[in-house]
């Protein structure tokens, strides 16, 4: 047996790429060690300069500790040099999420089936229902690194919803790269019906979208979101920027009328998003349309990304904004998102809602708000909110 050890940075579609070689080399008899493993997969990410920095990083700090190490993920697949003159015990793994985990168990080697149900290291579950991604925003170095869009057929969704279910996983998270891309044309899905589909399997109490792009925000999808009483009354949209202008020099196909418009039958949920700062079209004025934007939305959590350009993406040489400047507009978008928060949160004192523990003394709410309470993790349990801080809602 081989000991080993996985790790992901990034996305959630990362978090599930990476739970998939952890199962995979379960099911061929390797043990999981957190310390002291013979072999570590690192799953990486090349979303920003940063990502891919932290990546080398992580993969170089493994190579010290460890007899092999495997990295894995988009930054093994982004055209350049970023792991290069690292030990001779890494191996970059540069495939396909699908093919990604028989690679590792193959070079690792097998030793039998001794635990063919890996149950996940997580409250709630990741599901992997689609990969990759067809379009070409002018940015975005994704479809270069995890090639066009595919969706798994809906049964094999569906089995291992009911598995992860079945393990005692009281949520799911569908998870992909672009989930309103999702097709199963032989039996005739769209994600609104398997939306619909999972929201009824026994036993599954709370079940959300990791995130979707406004165009696909349709009445069909909004209605299956609020007819399912599994469904999270959350959703995260990608806005990227408020500025029609610099939306169409991202390629973006949505107009900011559009983008809120999509969004408007759902004012009660709670709505996150990502936005790029500092991309090389966007004036001041640019910027302070995006923070309008975000709050005609209504949208609280912003996840900030400062511009970096990726190697083969249309806008790969164009940075001509200082880095101060975002730094300086990432500050205040951050803390536009910090007040729109608190602000959602207030409303919460003296109201009830139902918190899934998934950490000592945190949870999450119906609507993803974070919520400080004091019960086993893994429980839902029904709290009212008494006050807020920095970090939450505080349950009485």
């Amino acid at each position: 047996m081989t000991s080993f050890s996985v790790r992901f940075l990034g996305c959630k579609v990362s978090q599930t790429d990476a739970q998939e070689v952890r199962e995979r080399l379960l099911r061929e008899g390797h043990g999981e060690r957190s310390d002291g493993a013979e072999v570590a997969v690192v799953n990486t990410c090349c979303v920003t300069h940063e990502a891919v920095r932290k990546s080398r990083q992580a993969a170089a700090r493994a190579a010290r500790t460890h007899r092999r190490v495997f990295v894995t993920g988009c930054a093994a697949n982004l055209a350049g040099d970023a792991f290069v003159g690292l030990p001779d015990n890494v191996t970059v793994v540069a495939r396909r999420s699908e093919a990604t985990p028989d690679f590792v168990a193959g070079d690792v080697g097998a030793l039998g089936c001794v635990q063919a149900d890996a149950r996940l290291d997580r409250v709630r579950a990741f599901v992997k229902i689609q990969d990759g991604c067809s379009f070409s925003c002018n940015f975005c170095v994704i479809p270069l690194v995890r090639g066009g869009s595919r969706s798994r057929p809906a049964s094999a969704v569906l089995a291992e919803v009911r598995r992860r279910v079945d393990q005692g996983h009281r949520e799911i998270v569908l998870t992909g790269i672009n989930l309103g891309c999702y097709r199963d044309r032989v039996a005739g899905y769209k994600l609104s019906r398997l939306v619909r589909e999972i929201g009824a399997v026994p036993a599954l109490e709370r079940l959300r979208l990791s995130s979707i792009e406004v165009n696909h925000v349709d009445a069909e999808l909004v209605a299956a979101l609020r007819e399912t009483p599994a469904v999270s009354r959350h959703l995260h949209v990608p806005l990227q920027s408020g500025d029609d202008g610099v939306l169409s020099d991202m390629a973006r196909r949505y107009s900011s009328t559009t983008y809120l418009k999509r969004l408007a039958p759902l004012a009660d949920f709670n709505l996150t998003t990502d936005a790029i700062v500092g991309f090389p079209t966007e004036t001041e004025a640019a910027f302070e349309r995006t923070l309008a934007v975000i709050d005609a939305a209504g949208i609280t959590r912003v996840h900030v990304f400062p511009y970096s350009p990726r190697p083969g993406t249309k806008t790969a040489a164009r940075d001509p904004i200082e880095p101060a400047v975002k730094k300086e507009r990432s500050a205040r978008l951050r803390a536009a998102s910090e007040a729109a928060c608190l602000a959602r949160w207030r409303r919460k004192i003296g109201a009830e809602d139902v918190v899934l523990v998934d950490r000592p003394g945190r949870g999450y709410g119906d609507d993803y708000s974070p919520w400080l309470v004091d019960a086993p993790v893994g429980e839902l349990v029904r709290v009212r909110g008494a006050a807020v801080s920095e970090e939450g809602i505080l349950a009485a």
